[in-house]
Order: C-alpha cells, then structure tokens, then sequence
C-alpha cells in the first residue's frame, strides 16, 4: 500500500509569510481603518484652514558682555553672560510692556502681544532668535523688531543701572578717605620736622593709596562699553504663510489617520477571540484546513452544487474529497461526521451532501445518513427517488434488531431514498425523522448497523450531525464514526469553541480530520456566538427527550458521569 497523506501537523511559517497574513487580517478592520483616515483628513483640514491665515517674522540678536576691551581675546562672552536667564528675560512682562508702548497697544493686549512671541538659542552660539507669530506678514515683522528693541533698550537699561550702583558705592567709600587725606596734608603742611611727621607722611601715603585704588575702579567702570548686543537679523515680512497648505495638510492627516487606523484595528485583532487565520483554526483544532467555501455562495441556493452552474464551489468540495481519501485516518474507516460548531446547520448540510456527491464520483458506494432528528431537511431539499431496501434492513435483526421494536427507537425506519447527483450520479440518503427519544435512536443497534455500512468494499458513509456545542448528539456518534469534519465560519466562532470541540471528540474516541471554511450565510450577522447560546434556527420544537447540555458543562474526559457519557458508552461496540 502507498504512503498516504497525513495533514495533521500545521507547518511551521517563515517570517514574511507571517507578516504578510498579519498585514491581510489587519485589513479586514476596513471601518476602522477608514475611520482613522477620516479623523485624519478632518485634522488636516482643520490644520490648513486654520494655519492659512499665519505668519512669520524672525530677529537675530548677538548678545556681548560690557568690557573696557572689546578685542581682549580673554574676554569671553558665554562666561559671562547667561543665556538661559537672558531668554527667559526676552520672554517676560517687562519686554512686552516696553513693545506695548512703542506698538501702541493697551494694557489688556499684553497677553496677546506676549503670546505670539517665541525666544529661542541655537546651540553653541550667543544667539537669540526672537519668532514672532501673527495674522499678517506686516503685524509679525513689526512686533519681532518691537519686541527685540525693548529687549535691548531693558537689558541695557539694566546693565546702567549696575554701573551706577556700583559707582556709586566706590564713591561713597572713596569720599571720606579723600576728605581725610585733604585733612592730613594740612596737617603735616603745619607740622615741625621730626618723628610725628614721618608718621603723618605713612599715614598719607596709605590713604592716598586706598583713594587712588577708588578711583581706578571709578574709572575702569565709567569707561566700560554698555552695548548689550547688535541686531544681526531685522525682521521682514514674510511673503508666505507659516502653515504647511492644504494639500500638504491633507497628506499630513491621511497619514497620521492611517497610522491611527492601523493601530486601532491592531488592537482590535489583539482582543478578536475569532480565528484570525486560517492557521489559528489549524493550530485550535489540530487538524489542517481542507478547503475554504467561495464568498457569497453558501447559502441561499440548493444544497447540492452543480458543477456547470458554480464550476468554483463543485471543485472546492472535490478538493476537500480528494483531501480526505488520501489521509489513511480516514480510508481505513471511510466514515465521516460532517459537524457545525453551534447555531445551524444549513452550511454542514451542503458540506455533507457535496461530498457525498463527490465520494460517489469516484464510484464510491455513498450512503448518506442524515443524523439530524432536531431539524431534519435534506429529503425535502434533495433531488431524491424512493430505492429499494437498504443492504443494512436485510441483515439479521435489521428492521429492528433484537430487542428492539417501535417505542424503542424510531429511527432509522427502513426508509432509503437515491439522490440524483447529476454527472457525478448517485448516492443513498437516510433521512432523518422527529423521533421521541434522540439519545436511544443514534446510539441503537440498528443506527450503528447502519453506519457500519462503509466496512463493505467500495462503501463510504457520510454521517451529518447536529452542532456539536449545541447537542450532545455528534458525541454519541463519535466512537462509531471516528473521522469528524468541522465545518464553521472563523468570523463566528471562537477560538475556544474550536478548541473545546477538539476536546469534546477527541475523548469520546474520534479524531478531527480537518476544517471546511465558509462566509456567513445571507442575512446572517458575521458575530462570534458566545457559548452556550443557540439560534432560534437550532432550537428543536418540543423534543422532551432532546439531550440537556452536559456536553458543554461536563467536556468528555473528566470523569463525570452525564447522560451524554452514558449514551456514548452504550452506543460503543
């Protein structure tokens, strides 16, 4: 025998092909990308409007420390002159009042007048850079220019007044000294020769000293140079507004609106408890995807696809049937439970009859049994003609097995129709039927001769079951079936449900084959279900015997002793 197929573990991806599935889930957030880029585009145009109507003057002032030697290279200005205290003195109070008062503007436009000035330093320079920001290119250059005058008519202004006060101490600590020394001479001029005059004449030498020493002080400080800095920029008008333009804005916003839309549907795929990919279905079942249904087109038609009218769809299924014939779990058995995580069926069905059609175009004998006894369709939906009696009705026991009459399993009732598959012919369909009693009718005798049907040569059973989240009645099947086959919308399932149903069938005994993928049907919302919840769709009418959900509350495997782990026990042979 060849080595079949064995899609069980999920390949590792490299890295680009990582980033490039990362980049295709970001963009199925298209609203909230779209509205990143609105919000954008609205801050863009905010910004143009509002930046149309502004402009820019600029002054240059070199800043110098008063000096008696201008071209002393010892003298440096930075040491002496801090910038830091000197720029925030360009900014304060002060300056502006000075500019008021040459600009004319009254008291209550000092705040105003302030606000559009901004004093910088560029590095490594004794520079400051007075920008000056108004509504016209006239009003900035002049209130730049106004507001540098003020600052240096204040900072030299001040320095003055340093001067003074300091000339002013030496003087008043010269004075006195000078009057006693005027004193002393007249003095000595009075005084005979002898020791107390030698005494005078020290006494004088000191204090002539002492007043000289003032002086020189006096001097070098009257001499200084006051100049507190030059003008190297005057401030023009500037001929163009200081905003960036519209077009230049609008850009501006779309990007920064994109990179919001981005990293808002980031977050949202983050915290999306859905499968993001169809890796994330892979790594929470376990089990590869054997085929993803084209959009828009399962649902709303018939269940069987016809391969002229959807040429797409009818080879899709024939992949996923391709798929399954060359894993061995699944050719050893030739059985499959064709299963939806919850709410309906409709999509499962059509997964289930397609195959079946595509199975019995390889000349397989299909039987395909509709285990559905909540919400049975498929003989009202199907091209269907009554057929003889089944093989599994002639065996012993088969119309009812032993023990077992009518009030103890209803189903299946010996009923076989042939569905008519067109080009890829025919197969046998067992309908499902209300019973009263789910539980007994799938796990009873007669249900699992009936399923043992695909241990003939060239047999294939197909087994369709209710939602597996939503009725224990797929687990009941599980251990006579084997091979399950899911089949779900990733945008409407959780990751946890998919990984719950792994659970679920593995402890009953079955294995998960694969996953088929599909887009929500038309007129069905794309919303993960919350657990435990069913569609109105999924609910049975009266069904007193329908199985509770332990299956949910009780996963197969822990120990717990509930009816659908009985029925399981019962129905295994």
């Amino acid at each position: 025998m060849s080595e079949t197929h064995r899609p069980a573990a999920v390949p590792a991806e490299d890295e680009p092909d990582l980033l490039r599935d990362q980049f295709r889930q970001l963009l199925r957030y298209r609203k909230l990308i779209g509205a990143g880029i609105g919000i954008g585009l609205l801050g863009g145009v905010y910004l143009g409007i509002s930046t149309a109507d502004t402009y820019v003057a600029t002054a240059d002032v070199v800043l110098r420390t008063p000096t008696d030697d201008p071209f002393n290279p010892s003298i440096a200005a930075d040491k002496t002159v801090n910038i830091g205290s000197e720029r925030q003195t360009a900014l304060s109070s002060s300056v502006a009042a000075e500019a008021a008062k040459k600009l004319g503007v009254p008291a209550s436009g000092l705040p105003a007048l302030r606000g559009g000035l901004q004093v910088t330093n560029p590095p490594q320079s004794m520079v400051l850079r007075f920008t000056y920001t108004a509504s016209t290119p006239k009003t900035a250059a002049t209130r730049a220019n106004a507001m540098t005058e003020a600052y240096l008519k204040l900072r030299q202004s001040t320095l003055q007044d340093t001067r003074d006060t300091m000339v002013k101490g030496y003087k008043e600590q010269r004075d006195p000294m000078a009057k006693q020394l005027d004193d002393l001479v007249k003095q000595i001029a009075a005084m005979p020769a002898g020791p107390a005059r030698d005494t005078a004449y020290t006494t004088k030498t000191d204090l002539q000293n002492k007043v000289n020493t003032f002086n020189s002080s006096i001097a070098k400080l009257e001499a200084l140079d006051m100049t507190p800095g030059r003008v190297t920029t005057t401030a023009t008008p500037p001929t163009d507004g200081d905003g960036p333009g519209l077009p230049m804005s609008l850009a501006l916003g779309a990007a920064v609106g994109l990179a919001l839309g981005l990293l808002g549907a980031w977050v949202r795929l983050v915290f999306d408890p859905a499968p993001r990919s169809d890796g994330d279905v892979s790594r929470a079942l376990r089990a590869p995807v054997l085929g993803t249904l084209p959009r828009d087109r399962t649902g709303g038609g018939p269940l069987l696809a016809a391969g002229e009218a959807d040429p797409r769809l009818a080879e899709e299924y024939r992949s996923v049937a391709f798929r399954l014939a060359y894993d061995s779990r699944f050719a050893d058995r030739r059985r499959l439970l064709v299963v939806a995580p919850r709410g309906s069926s409709e999509t499962a069905a059509a997964v289930a009859v397609n195959l079946a059609a595509s199975f019995a175009e390889t000349g397989k004998d299909v039987l395909l049994i509709e285990a559905d006894l909540r919400t049975p369709v498929l003989a009202s939906q199907l091209p269907t003609d009554s057929g003889g009696r089944p093989r599994w009705s002639q065996m012993p026991g088969g119309t009812g097995g032993r023990g077992a009459g009518p009030t103890e399993a209803e189903w299946p009732d010996g009923r076989q129709l042939v569905v008519d598959a067109g080009e890829s012919g025919t197969f046998d369909l067992i309908p499902g039927d209300r019973v009263r009693n789910v539980p007994r009718a799938l796990t009873s005798p007669r249900a699992t001769r009936l399923i043992s049907e695909a241990d003939s040569p060239g047999s294939t059973v197909v087994v369709l079951a209710p939602p597996v989240l939503s009725y224990a009645d797929a687990l009941a099947l599980v251990d006579r079936v084997d091979g399950v086959l899911v089949v779900c919308d990733p945008r409407a399932v959780h990751r946890t449900d998919l990984a719950r149903i792994r659970e679920l069938i593995s402890g009953a005994g079955g294995t998960v084959l694969g996953a088929v993928l599909h887009a929500p049907p038309p007129g069905e919302k794309r919303t993960a279900r919350r657990p435990g919840r069913r569609t109105p769709a999924a609910e049975p009418a009266a069904e007193p015997a329908a199985l509770p959900e332990p299956a949910e509350e009780h996963p197969v495997g822990d120990g717990s002793d509930t009816v659908a782990l009985r029925t399981v026990r019962t129905g295994r042979r």
